[in-house]
């Protein structure tokens, strides 16, 4: 498997040689920091962690700071890749290379955060008739029993907290690659903020 980890930039639009749009999603890879490798006889499984985005030392505590080695400055986000695909060395630099030959990308991230909503945008419910006097607009209905035991079962779907969360978007297209920029072009929408983390792997069902 291949990944690195990313930011996301925004949204544009790409046309391709005959003439068809495509909207883009923008993400830049500045180059990811090896920090460590695992083995299978060290720690029972192959894999590297990556970091990105320098600290300062003096806003490091010793914890945190004792996972780097000596010729690798403390850094901001850290992720670790199993089966990484690559042959890599602690201090090595990894950047957009790394995807030259690859078609198709998973994109993780967290969502952006609605705050609380209601069942007709948190779960599609269609609600009651809109005209006068229904008195059923956009009600969630009932939820609980007339009986016993008399309250609501678990994984009703409710009014409640949307968004905020982790979420993994699959099969997103290649559109460009340019090194020059440290920038990718993926076809379609890619979960999270502008300037949020992404963590970009290669497709696991393509």
């Amino acid at each position: 498997m291949k990944g690195l980890i990313a930011k996301k930039v925004g949204m544009t639009q790409v046309f391709d040689e005959n003439g068809n749009l495509t909207p883009v999603t923008v993400i830049q890879v500045e180059p990811n920091t090896v920090v460590a490798t695992k083995t299978k006889e060290a720690h029972g499984y192959d894999a590297v962690v990556l970091g990105i985005e320098d600290l300062k030392e003096s806003k490091v505590n010793k914890a945190y700071k004792g996972q780097f080695p000596e010729n690798v400055s403390p850094k901001r986000h850290l992720k670790e890749f199993r089966d990484f695909e690559k042959e890599v060395a602690v201090g090595d630099q990894i950047g957009l290379e790394l995807f030259e030959k690859t078609a198709f990308l998973d994109v993780t991230a967290t969502s952006k955060g609605k705050g609380f909503q209601g069942v007709m945008k948190r779960w599609g419910f269609h609600g009651g008739r809109a005209s006068h006097g229904s008195k059923f607009h956009r009600e969630a209905g009932g939820t609980g029993n007339c009986t016993t035991p008399g309250h609501s079962m678990k994984n009703i779907k409710m009014a409640g907290r949307m968004g905020s969360e982790r979420v993994t978007v699959q099969n997103l297209k290649i559109v460009k690659i340019d090194p020059e920029l440290k920038v990718l072009l993926v076809r379609g929408a890619v979960p999270g903020n502008k300037n949020c983390t992404l963590i970009i792997k290669s497709a696991v069902k393509k």
